[in-house]
């Protein structure tokens, strides 16, 4: 384990879908193949995307339902705040995002 840190408050938003936040909801019944859900949901008007998905999903799927539904409507965001999921703390998402300017951020996996 590693030690405790101060926790760092998250910037405010300034701008429409310019920060947003990322999760997976799992557990619903299979519908067509999808019982995951992918919530985008943008801090500053909190306005959000659901976006069913297959279970298993793969960071491919993932990505590509990411550029389908938010990066084609809205850009990319300057700021990614997601749970420690494989598919967000993998090489993959770290590289692209790196390339593409924005910043990931982590939220915290412990909650007292």
């Amino acid at each position: 384990m590693h030690p405790a840190r101060l926790l760092q408050p998250l910037s405010v938003p300034s701008q429409v879908w310019a920060d947003i936040s990322l999760d997976f909801v799992e557990g619903f019944p299979k519908v067509h193949g999808k019982s995951v859900v992918l919530t985008v949901v943008d801090r500053f008007s909190k306005y959000a995307h659901f976006i069913a998905l297959g279970h298993s999903y793969s960071t491919a799927s993932v990505a590509t339902a990411f550029f389908d539904d938010i990066v084609r409507l809205h850009g990319f965001p300057a700021s990614i705040v997601s749970d420690r999921d494989p598919v967000f703390a993998g090489h993959f998402w770290q590289e692209l995002f790196g390339l593409a300017g924005v910043k990931l951020n982590m939220s915290s996996a412990f909650h007292p």
